[in-house]
């Protein structure tokens, strides 16, 4: 006979302990361990179960498959997933409530032929009224409700559809797993079932997660290992615009963005994002510089905005809004100990307009132009543009795809680039090009 030992499983995130205890250690639910038993599995003789090894194959011996894509026909959705949707792939499309996922499964449905939105959060009613909101009519488009995912496998299986939509996974739940839905042990439970019928019936399925601002527990942070594509949407629901990542893609690359504009018919692309991020520039003012930042495979131009201003208490306030805090509190030192310019008694705001986030250390030099220009209150020279980033010595260093980005601040009517100085020198007609060293040379020639 097999032995038995007992552990205690919680049933939220599925840590197991070996004794019981009230919290859970692990995701920090209460009430959520409880006493299972797991069984050796012995041959009478005594000797453990063992499993044949797995038949390997070498990589000449594999024989080579086109699959072909289902395009969805919104150029910077397709751009994202690197040419479109690939049958029997499974993608987790995620993002804050409210920001446009939904919107956006939907808006794929009505393009994508012999498509099926199955929720566990609407009915099939209120899905009606938001595609007729959508303008959305669709007549392959099928519409289901439903929460237990078995009975959804069963629905995808037998309707065999091109591209099944799952929103969301937090509502979901199975009877082979423990605990609540949107339980860790739930959502991974579900998330494997949806995979499995996505391999066997060559059906693209996208599976809406919500995500709290802290990422967590039982989000799609849970799931990003089991899909092939996870796709995020950003931006603040009470702006324009969205921007569609890709952090995770096992058929495209990862550096391309989406740029879509939230109207009332739905998300818009934006074919023209630097455009769009500059559009509603009034006359210039201080504290205000303009950057090229690389989104994937192309340049955005993006306006930086800041304020300074003298502080009312002991300690200077630093805000920032699309830019790392971190990043910000080192420009700030090195402008005050390489520049000349303190802001030790100044509080500091900075925006980066749009609702876009810029990660890239190519923004530097902007933000250092930004900072001065507030702090001494001088408007910089209209029509110019700048990009480098900055070290610690205060100088400038290049930044790569330099000719790219000199071509986008032309192409968007800028007469002026500030840049750092770079091996070869890439000539842009009828654009001016300073080429600087360090910080003190960028404000004693840009911000007089």
């Amino acid at each position: 006979m097999p032995k038995s030992e007992t552990i205690f499983t919680c049933s939220n995130c599925g840590a197991q302990f070996q004794k019981w205890i009230g919290r859970c250690l692990e995701c920090g639910k209460w009430s959520t361990v409880s006493e299972c038993q797991i069984s050796n599995v012995k041959f009478p003789n005594g000797e453990e179960v063992k499993h044949a090894s797995a038949k390997t194959t070498t990589l000449n011996e594999v024989a080579g498959k086109n699959i072909a894509r289902v395009t969805t026909k919104i150029i910077e959705l397709d751009r994202v997933l690197g040419g479109g949707l690939v049958p029997g792939s499974v993608i987790l499309l995620g993002g804050e409530p409210g920001i446009g996922k939904s919107t956006l499964a939907l808006q794929i449905c009505d393009i994508v032929a012999n498509s099926i939105y199955l929720s566990g959060e609407e009915s099939v009613g209120q899905i009606k009224l938001r595609a007729e909101r959508l303008k959305i009519t669709s007549p392959t488009l099928h519409l289901g409700n439903d929460t237990n995912v078995d009975a959804i496998v069963a629905t995808i299986k037998e309707k065999k559809p091109t591209l099944a939509i799952v929103d969301s996974i937090q509502t979901v739940s199975s009877d082979d797993a423990a605990g609540e839905a949107g339980g860790q042990a739930q959502v991974r439970a579900c998330a494997g079932k949806l995979m499995e019928a996505a391999k066997s019936g060559q059906t693209a399925i996208i599976i809406i997660g919500q995500v709290t601002k802290d990422g967590a527990v039982a989000g799609p942070k849970t799931l990003e290992h089991l899909v092939d594509t996870v796709l995020y949407l950003e931006g603040d629901k009470f702006h324009q615009y969205r921007i569609l990542r890709a952090v995770k893609n096992r058929f495209g690359s990862t550096d391309e963005i989406g740029v879509f504009s939230m109207e009332e018919n739905g998300l818009e692309e934006v074919k023209n994002p630097s455009a769009a991020f500059l559009s509603g520039r009034g006359e210039p003012v201080s504290g205000t510089a303009v950057t090229c930042v690389i989104e994937g495979s192309r340049p955005v131009l993006v306006e930086i905005q800041a304020l300074v201003t003298k502080t009312n208490f002991g300690y200077p306030q630093r805000r920032a809004s699309g830019f790392d805090l971190n990043r910000l509190q080192v420009l700030i030192g090195v402008l005050g100990r390489r520049a000349g310019l303190p802001l030790d008694a100044y509080d500091v705001f900075l925006n980066v307009v749009g609702g876009l986030s810029v990660d890239e250390p190519a923004a530097d030099l902007a933000v250092i132009l930004a900072l001065a220009s507030a702090l001494r209150d001088k408007t910089l020279p209209d029509g110019l543009a700048a990009f480098g980033e900055v070290g610690l010595g205060g100088e400038v260093r290049p930044v790569t795809q330099t000719k790219k980005r000199l071509e986008e601040i032309k192409k968007m009517g800028f007469q002026f680039a500030v840049s750092p100085t770079f091996a070869d020198n890439q000539k842009t007609s009828d654009l001016k090009i300073a080429m600087i060293k360090n910080v003190r040379e960028v404000v004693e020639k840009i911000v007089k």
